[in-house]
């Protein structure tokens, strides 16, 4: 009865941990996790199983860990924010699939990213052929994202991030550095690192400054 008793406490406890440790973690859904939050809830619910099956041991040395692990999850949020070359590493970047209703085979190879994967998550969006499609983009979670084709209407490429020029965006887009400096310098804007988000759509420019300080 004793044995029994301890289990239900020890679940309890661990549910009210686990719940503060989610919460402490962010709001995210299960397809949106990075590798390292996939990582840490892997770990978090492999010491919870423990936890329970070895119930004469004390219930601190697997709540420790677990906590353990929730620091070094924050942590790396934080690095994440601040390092854009950290948060590559980690998380790696968006991958363009299909640009324009061409498949970019180089890419998908890159990532490990096969035709039936590929056409897998395409009839999941109700896509059938892949020439209605302006783009694909792999996410770093592995979801697909699609733009299709339509009238007027355009995706969002990000050309800075965080005050940087995203060199490699422009060159999908056959513009280069000097234009954007241009274009920005029309705008009365000199100093990139003051720009929180640029992106191009529909050949206008959105800009975006850091403390929301708006100046277009």
């Amino acid at each position: 009865m004793n044995m029994y008793l301890t289990i239900l406490i020890r679940t309890f406890i661990l549910y009210i941990v686990i719940t503060i440790v989610f919460r402490l973690m962010g709001k995210r859904e299960i397809g949106e996790l990075g590798v390292v939050d996939l990582v840490v809830s892997v770990l978090i619910a492999e010491m919870a199983a423990l936890a329970l099956e070895k119930n004469e041991e004390p219930l601190l040395k697997y709540i420790l860990p677990i906590m353990l692990l929730v620091i070094i999850q924050i942590l790396f949020s934080f690095i994440s924010l601040k390092s854009r070359k950290f948060r590559k590493l980690v998380d790696g970047e968006p991958s363009m699939i299909i640009k324009k209703g061409k498949i970019d085979e180089r890419e998908m190879k890159k990532q490990r990213y096969n035709f039936y994967d590929l056409l897998m998550q395409l009839r999941e969006k109700n896509i059938r052929n892949i020439k209605d499609v302006e783009y694909a983009i792999l996410e770093p979670t592995g979801k697909l994202s699609v733009f299709e084709y339509e009238k007027d209407k355009g995706v969002t490429i990000p050309l800075i991030l965080e005050g940087k020029i995203q060199e490699e965006k422009l060159n999908e887009l056959n513009l280069s550095k000097e234009w954007l400096l241009t274009e920005l310098a029309k705008k009365g804007i000199i100093d990139i690192k003051n720009i929180s988000f640029c992106s191009y759509q529909n050949g206008e420019l959105y800009i975006d400054f850091f403390d929301e300080k708006n100046e277009d």
